[in-house]
């Protein structure tokens, strides 16, 4: 059995070191390069309306086969870049999970719910004549509440240096629970009855985001850590890692592109949106990222406890919106409007927990599982 180089432990290259300044320029800026990605795809949806039609036509399970590549080719790298050791620890590890579980089934449906009415019948219930369209965002607001995120998770915990073990089993256990508690919670908190569960869309989201990237990254790992050696290999993933950067500003342009009609005919109400919106990653980040500090979390588990508490499956949402109200609602405004404005703000969450990785115990010190 080959023995793998340190740096190739989770992370390789200048991606496993704590200091800024190590990432390059263009990861530095990863945050412009995302505004860049969503003007574009909204620029581009609006001089091709015909995307769509396009992007219709080629669903798999509701999620467009460019889409479904694009995730694929952003998820991979991370995959190979991981211990998969990790991956089994972290299913171990109690304190974590169950955390992760209570914030994003118990805490997150709720604050969504409380801060979309909070937003669209207090305060910019005055603005809005049509009381009709009000419910409708708020509706869009909670579909996304009850929605944790996958895919991009993986990106989020990858940039923060994050515990992957965590991060790739929390995912899979979040896909699963969605089956179960999606329902039940749809019927809780929105206005409607009869929410149809959309295991299709799940089962394919977790084959696509779980699934096949764990694979390929599994066999990548073992294939060329025995045939080339961990300093190859280290070399490899440090430039495969652009490949998975590159695929996330990808995926940001197909995934705007085709709602760029809704965004640009109703800018009032996604700066309405966005507002709420903002309030609520925020708020739901500060109390993971609060309560995981006060459990005695090490950093690596801390962060990725709190990005998928404040993160959001916008595509299941968007989906469900459209499905339960419409294409023109409200509610799939807000949906989509959830998928614009969360990308920049947990890239700037991923800073602020870079910044503040020594408020948090060494793995080695930090309290049992």
């Amino acid at each position: 059995m080959t023995k793998e180089h340190p740096r190739n432990l989770e992370n390789t290259g200048a991606h496993e070191r704590g200091d800024e300044d190590a990432l390059g320029f263009f990861e530095k800026y990863l945050t412009l390069w995302v505004a860049l990605s969503i003007g574009g795809g909204l620029v581009l949806g609006h001089l091709f309306p015909g995307l769509t039609d396009i992007f219709e036509a080629t669903e798999i399970a509701g999620y467009p086969v460019p889409v479904a590549i694009v995730l694929f080719l952003m998820i991979y790298p991370i995959m190979g870049q991981t211990d998969f050791g990790k991956i089994l620890r972290a299913g171990r590890a109690i304190k974590p999970i169950t955390t992760t579980l209570v914030l994003n089934w118990l805490v997150k449906p709720f604050t969504m719910a409380f801060v979309a009415w909070l937003f669209f019948r207090i305060i910019w219930g005055p603005f809005l004549d049509d009381p009709d369209l009000s419910g409708q965002l708020m509706a869009g607001m909670i579909l996304l509440g009850i929605a944790p995120c996958t895919a991009m998770v993986l990106v989020w915990g990858y940039l923060s240096r994050s515990n992957m073990g965590h991060v790739v089993v929390m995912v899979a256990i979040n896909s699963l629970s969605m089956v179960v508690l999606y329902g039940p919670l749809a019927v809780l908190l929105l206005p409607v009855a009869d929410v149809p569960v959309p295991v299709a869309r799940v089962a394919f989201g977790v084959l696509a985001y779980v699934g096949l990237p764990l694979a390929a990254g599994y066999l990548t790992r073992r294939i060329l850590l025995s045939r080339k050696g961990a300093e190859w290999f280290g070399d490899f993933t440090e430039k495969l890692h652009y490949v998975s950067v590159t695929a996330l500003l990808v995926t940001i342009v197909v995934i705007v592109a085709p709602q760029s009609g809704i965004v640009i005919g109703n800018p009032l109400l996604v700066l309405f949106v966005l507002l709420a919106l903002t309030l609520q990653i925020l708020m739901i980040f500060g109390i993971g990222y609060g309560v995981s500090m006060k459990l005695g979390m090490a950093y690596e588990d801390a962060a990725p406890t709190a990005q998928i508490a404040a993160s959001n499956h916008f595509e299941v949402a968007i989906a469900m919106a459209i499905t339960l109200f419409g294409i023109d609602s409200g509610a799939t405004l807000a949906a989509v409007t959830g998928m614009l404005i969360e990308v920049p703000i947990m890239l700037i969450l991923v800073r602020i927990c870079m910044k503040t990785r020594h408020w948090f115990p060494g793995k080695g010190e930090a309290g049992g599982c």
